[in-house]
């Protein structure tokens, strides 16, 4: 990775408060390492620029996961039985034209989340294998997809 390239980030591990429930997921580790590798985070989250609420109701997929869903639909309900899949997939689409505006060939996304997950996600409540939809679509168009746990793979 070159220094000053930029990359995008989920914005809940830069410390910005738009988590489901308002809070952040503050990652020190990924801030140093971004500061030591001299890399430009350009931060995003997919649910707010999909036009959903902070904070708002936790969601998970009731089958399949992000790449299953842009093949057929994607089934993503939240806890109140609302389908939100529609607001998810528009806050995806956004993300990659920020990548593509800004010149991000890779982007470290918030592992397990239902838009950002690159190895696991939460279906009907359990944790389980797959990818969100924001991963999905940064992937489709060749752009690197890692979790905050695996740093070593930029």
């Amino acid at each position: 990775m070159q220094t000053g390239q930029p990359l995008l980030v989920s914005a809940c591990l830069l410390g910005i408060a738009c988590r489901y429930d308002g809070t952040s997921n503050l990652n020190q580790t990924l801030i140093d390492y971004l500061a030591k590798q001299m890399l430009l985070p350009v931060p995003i989250c997919p649910e707010q620029l999909g036009g959903l609420p902070t904070p708002r109701a936790k969601a998970w997929y009731t089958q399949g996961d992000g790449d299953e869903g842009l093949k057929t639909h994607l089934h993503l309900t939240d806890e109140n039985g609302a389908d939100v899949g529609p607001a998810f997939l528009h806050g995806a689409h956004e993300v990659l034209k920020i990548a593509k505006i800004c010149g991000c060939k890779m982007a470290v996304l918030k592992q397990r989340s239902p838009s950002c997950g690159s190895r696991q996600i939460y279906r009907n409540g359990e944790l389980t294998a797959g990818v969100g939809v924001t991963c999905a679509v940064l992937q489709q168009a060749g752009i690197k997809v890692v979790g905050e746990e695996s740093l070593d793979q930029l």
